[in-house]
């Protein structure tokens, strides 16, 4: 009896120690450890919340403009908002109340106040633009290349217009396909873009991938958790708790954007191609 037990115990232990070999090897293949350093140099969280910060302060006041010049999509800014977080019900009329009316943004704003917030949309740009570089270890890129900040600014407004102009006009698989075609449309040419064509296209290719499931992802949680907590917020904290809720949202965005490509980086490294191979031989005039 007391063999017995023994030879299963050392069956047993042999099986373990096999097991925790084997996954010590999958986890030396995947070089997991090597995408939290990198993620730590990159101070991911607290750029994140910088990415939160300036898009609640320099971002959003131009988008409410431009929402509110448009005649075809109604609901203003907020529709855009509630639309990205997964919002419906009340909780979508408690941010509609937070953001001011339509025809009262545009009614108040100067063409001096217009041009103000189209070059402080331009520092967002060139937030992401230096995050991108110290993903991809690339030196930052010249002043004079603020054209491409400029231009990639107007290429996601025109991307944020278009996920809200097919809410009504697109419904299930149709609007998820196109969503999903043109969010990777837009953060494999972003990337591309902002480097100044110095990473090539295959290189970029896994992290717009990963940023639009992330985004996907996120916006699955906010219609899950931040659904009843902007009412519940609302109701104990009035508007403040409400834009706690939104900057939370905007914290989450900046997370997925950076990680996606941070996610890129990692997997081209370690599992796509070598390391010298992401970046091209010529870089793009500009």
């Amino acid at each position: 009896m007391n063999r017995h037990r023994g030879v299963w115990a050392a069956s047993t232990g042999g099986a373990v120690k096999r097991w925790r070999r084997g996954l010590h090897r999958a986890w030396e293949w995947l070089r997991v450890g090597a995408l939290f350093a990198h993620g730590r140099e990159l101070e991911l969280m607290h750029r994140a919340m910088g990415f939160a910060t300036l898009a609640l302060v320099t971002l959003a006041p131009l988008l409410i403009v431009v929402a509110a010049a448009d005649p075809l999509v109604r609901g203003g800014f907020a529709s855009w908002l509630t639309d990205g977080m997964g919002l419906s019900g009340r909780s979508a009329r408690v941010i509609t109340d937070v953001i001011s009316p339509p025809r009262k943004v545009i009614g108040t704003t100067s063409v001096w106040s217009g041009v103000l917030l189209a070059v402080f949309g331009v520092s967002f740009g060139g937030s992401v633009q230096n995050a991108y570089e110290r993903i991809w270890g690339l030196a930052s890129g010249p002043w004079h290349r603020v054209w491409r900040q400029a231009t990639w600014l107007v290429a996601l407004t025109a991307y944020l217009y278009q996920e809200v102009a097919t809410k009504n006009a697109l419904h299930g698989g149709q609007r998820i396909t196109l969503s999903t075609l043109s969010g990777v449309a837009f953060f494999w040419w972003g990337q591309r873009f902002l480097l100044g064509g110095q990473v090539h296209w295959r290189s970029l290719l896994p992290g717009a991938l990963a940023t639009v499931l992330g985004l996907a992802g996120l916006r699955a949680f906010s219609h899950l958790v931040f659904t009843p907590l902007i009412v519940t917020n609302a109701l104990s904290y009035g508007a403040v708790g409400t834009v706690l809720v939104v900057e939370s949202w905007l914290i989450g965005v900046g997370f997925v954007i950076y990680g996606g490509a941070l996610f890129g980086r990692w997997f081209t490294d370690h599992h796509w191609t070598p390391t010298h191979d992401h970046r091209d031989d010529e870089e793009e005039s500009g």
